[in-house]
């Protein structure tokens, strides 16, 4: 009598799952790369402004930046927080624009603010800075509620 196909044990069952896992792993971050390449662009463009910004203090050019710019007292964290916040709303920006790429920006528009606030705050002050980005984002809040679609 000849026996049928050996039935799969528990650990063979396992080791197919781990397998599967991590082809879709391996499989989901390059799909994610290709169906939202903006996000990472952004980022790496936020990483290469933050060096070249450190580069330039470490070799002095920073100061004649901020003097030439009229803000003497910004140090290269103030330029890094508001280069990071324009290149987020350059994704907001693009985002909106460009169909392909389209996907909620409420998230990054408050994180941007954020950031333009950490950049502003020694210039103008926390206690006009923190207040004001409150009410922007109250703002957007209530806007969004009002033009969501039904």
């Amino acid at each position: 009598m000849s026996e049928g196909p050996r039935p799969h044990d528990e650990k063979d069952e396992e080791k197919e799952h781990e397998k599967e896992d991590e082809k879709r792993e391996e499989k989901s971050a390059e799909e994610k790369w290709q169906r939202d390449p903006l996000g990472t662009l952004i980022w790496a463009g936020i990483l290469i402004w933050a060096g070249i910004v450190l580069l330039a203090d470490n070799l002095g050019y920073l100061d004649v930046w901020a003097t030439q710019l009229g803000v003497p007292d910004f140090s290269a964290w103030n330029f890094i927080f508001l280069g990071a916040a324009l290149l987020l709303v350059l994704e907001i920006l693009v985002r909106l624009a460009v169909p392909a790429y389209r996907r909620p920006v409420v998230g990054t528009a408050i994180f941007a603010l954020i950031l333009f606030g950490i950049g502003l705050g020694d210039r103008f002050g926390w206690e006009l800075i923190w207040p004001a980005i409150l009410i922007i984002v109250g703002l957007s809040i209530l806007l969004r509620g009002f033009t969501r679609r039904r």
